[in-house]
């Protein structure tokens, strides 16, 4: 049954300011609703995806490597369907939103770890599992630390800064091209110096907002 113009206008208007990916997902999730299908059968699809990713990097192999890097982007793209699907359906739980934040913790912080493994015959030696780990261990905190955010002030006042219909997390569509021009070494150093600054940053940015929020 077609929604009333009215609501269908006021989705329109809600999705205009929300980041592009997040839109798509609402979309191409709308058949689900009203079936037996539930949010977190779509946060464990992500989930597969994202260990398939991880074993793909780990082998090392440029090919093997490019298949993970576009399983990953597909991954990340998933992560939006089932909060997409909750919304719709009202079938939002705290289990859920756990759920889909462990999800989220454990395949980004295998991405770093099984990329530092591919590499450990490469350039970087036995410092790319290493390093590697820093990574995904700085990426795991910066998960937990944003679900704490968000406990403590709420889904909107733990939002990230962002630009437009993008968000901060939206890099991580770019993930392809490391593979594609063959540049994981680099992106191995950087994220290695980079996910633990933006971990202090976020503490810093946490900080701020609590501040922020006792003064109000």
């Amino acid at each position: 049954m077609p929604e009333p113009i009215d609501s269908a206008r006021k989705d329109q208007g809600a999705d205009s300011s929300r980041p592009l990916d997040a839109r798509l997902a609402r979309r191409l999730v709308r058949p689900l609703d009203g079936t037996a299908a539930r949010p977190n059968h779509l946060t464990t699809v992500r989930l597969v995806l994202g260990l398939v990713s991880a074993w793909c990097l780990a082998h090392g192999s440029l090919v093997e490597a490019n298949i993970g890097a576009f399983v990953f982007a597909l991954s990340n793209f998933v992560d939006h369907t089932d909060g997409e699907l909750a919304r719709m359906s009202g079938a939002s739980s705290r289990f859920g939103h756990l759920y889909d934040l462990a999800c989220d913790a454990i395949i980004h912080t295998l991405l770093f770890a099984a990329l530092g493994y591919g590499l450990i015959h490469g350039p970087l030696g036995a410092w790319a599992p290493l390093m590697g780990l820093v990574a995904g261990a700085s990426v795991a905190f910066i998960f937990w630390l944003h679900m704490v955010m968000e406990d403590e002030l709420g889904k909107a006042g733990a939002k990230l800064p962002s630009a437009g219909l993008f968000e901060i997390e939206d890099v991580l569509y770019l993930f392809p091209l490391v593979t594609i021009f063959d540049i994981r070494e680099a992106f191995l150093v950087l994220s290695f110096i980079g996910a633990p600054a933006f971990a202090i940053w976020l503490g810093w940015y946490f900080r701020v907002l609590r501040t922020r929020s006792t003064r109000g």
